[in-house]
């Protein structure tokens, strides 16, 4: 049994997201960043690391698995793709079932004025998103 994560990007997991009613979408960046950056409309804030040491949330496999459980499709995003990939590779080793990552994540990859939102990822693709 292969422990990998499948891969989405912004796009296909919005889509993804309407076709499957059960699928949660999990924003496990820091709670800042959820609050003051934005966030996908809908998602749910379950940091994988959060300020002050940034270690990795001890409480984030049972807070996961409150909100979902081991057989609904879980999608993971964060700013760039990193984190999520982290916690959803972390999340199969745990059990989960479909676990995806959804690339390039809230903000996307930097461009070469390394600033974010302008190449890809969920905001550049125009998906809802909002912001507290």
């Amino acid at each position: 049994m292969t422990k990998s994560v499948i891969h989405l990007a912004a796009r296909d997991a919005f889509n993804f997201l309407q076709e499957h009613s059960q699928a949660v979408l999990v924003d496990v960046r820091s709670e800042m960043e959820f609050l003051f950056v934005g966030h996908p409309k809908e998602a749910l804030s379950i940091p994988w690391r959060d300020a002050p040491d940034w270690e990795i949330n001890p409480d984030f496999l049972a807070r996961v698995r409150r909100a979902t459980s081991l057989n609904r499709p879980t999608l993971l995003i964060c700013r760039s793709g990193q984190r999520s990939l982290e916690a959803g590779l972390f999340l199969r080793a745990s059990g989960f079932g479909a676990v995806y990552n959804v690339t390039h994540g809230f903000e996307g990859d930097l461009n070469d004025q390394h600033c974010r939102s302008s190449l890809n990822g969920w905001r550049f693709d125009g998906l809802p998103w909002e912001q507290c």
